[in-house]
């Protein structure tokens, strides 16, 4: 059975998994704004949990200025959906936003699969 959660609760949860992200990286996650969506655009897969829309570190021409931010989209719904406890959903976000974080990196799915974030 899917997690019943408030929008301003879950969005508690992706603040909390930010704030466990260490110092020295997160000092580095730069031009990137967070955001939750009910559920993925159309589309994309309807139980993909979360994206990364940007261009990663590891390809940017810093010669030139970024107007608009990178972004990070986590999504409520599939998130709700996939978890069977508060506890699984406090986890399965934490690995979310870890996971789209990486991207920024330019850390592929393959090392994140590695790492235990896919």
């Amino acid at each position: 059975m899917p997690v019943a959660m408030d929008p301003d609760r879950f969005d508690a949860l992706v603040d909390a998994a930010l704030d466990e992200i260490p110092d020295e990286l997160a000092q580095l996650v730069t031009n990137v704004v967070v955001l939750v969506e009910e559920e993925p655009p159309e589309g994309e897969p309807r139980d993909l949990l979360g994206l990364y829309d940007g261009v990663a570190l590891t390809e940017r021409d810093f010669s030139t200025i970024l107007d608009l931010p990178d972004r990070i989209f986590v999504f409520r719904g599939p998130l709700l959906r996939m978890c069977a406890s508060k506890e699984e959903l406090v986890e399965e976000v934490r690995i979310t936003v870890v996971h789209e974080v990486a991207h920024h990196f330019g850390i592929d799915d393959d090392r994140l699969h590695e790492l235990g974030y896919a």
